[in-house]
């Protein structure tokens, strides 16, 4: 089965093109890198030939409102497409939790994503969406969005973080099954103020910056409620928790874990 994954040299996609590899299936890592940029549209019919699903996991280069609606609504098009004159059989995306939700209408980047999950919906195209908690592996960039600062200001809002091993698990699972025509949820085995997550992450590393939970600290543009980050009943959990996933991070030569 020739399966292509956009996206396929990134964290997640190059992860997913090795499980799906490793299981004898044909994977194409499409990525600009290797001549298929699904923004221009660079080589996409000559990757989609033959292709039976496709597997989008890239991501915008910017994350500015414009920047970023411009690249998902353009890669969508191109895609949609692609995979129409092809005759793929099943297109999943990576999303993310929450993506819908009143407390993220101010976030530019959520609004980006609801346009292409409502681009992948009209193509009449089986799909899998999979909407992800946040990674382990973002909790550095979020430490640092609150700039250099000795206190940083971080939401308060519940999260509930997943590391990218198990994001690839799950999407290679999911590539692999029956279209769902619906959004799956995975997340990780625990939830905490995501303030929390940055302060155990930044005594892991031996970072000396003091975390201020702040309830009105913005979180890609969108003050949290409570529970806009976590998943609902039923979602798939990751088996890698904090410590494990730190552990065997390269963030753990930076400070010893706690």
């Amino acid at each position: 089965m020739k399966i292509v994954v956009i996206g396929g040299t990134g964290l997640i996609g190059s992860k997913v093109v090795e499980r799906l590899r490793r299981q004898g299936h044909d994977v194409l890592a499409a990525a600009p890198s290797s001549g298929v940029n699904a923004l221009t549209g660079e080589g996409l019919d000559e990757a989609m030939r033959g292709a039976d699903i496709v597997v989008d996991v890239a991501n915008s280069p910017s994350f500015e409102d414009r920047a970023v609606m411009d690249f998902f609504e353009t890669s969508g098009h191109n895609l949609a497409m692609a995979e129409k004159k092809a005759g793929v059989k099943h297109h999943v995306a990576l999303s993310v939790v929450g993506t819908g939700r009143d407390a993220f209408a101010a976030s530019g980047y959520i609004r980006a994503k609801m346009v292409q999950e409502e681009l992948i919906r009209a193509t009449g195209i089986p799909y899998t969406i999979v909407h992800s908690t946040q990674f382990f592996e973002f909790l550095n960039g979020i430490a640092g969005d609150g700039g250099q600062a000795q206190d940083i200001p971080i939401s308060t809002g519940l999260m509930q973080p997943i590391a990218a091993e198990d994001v690839a698990d799950a999407v290679a699972d999911y590539t692999l099954g029956a279209p769902v025509n619906g959004v799956v949820e995975i997340a990780g085995p625990e939830s905490a103020p995501m303030a929390e997550w940055v302060r155990r992450f930044l005594a892991a590393t031996g970072d000396a910056r003091k975390v201020v939970a702040d309830p009105k600290a913005p979180y890609f543009g969108a003050v949290l409620e409570p529970d806009t980050l976590l998943p609902g009943q039923g979602a798939r959990l990751g088996k890698l928790d904090f410590k494990a996933w730190f552990d065997r991070s390269t963030f753990a030569t930076k400070g010893a874990t706690n």
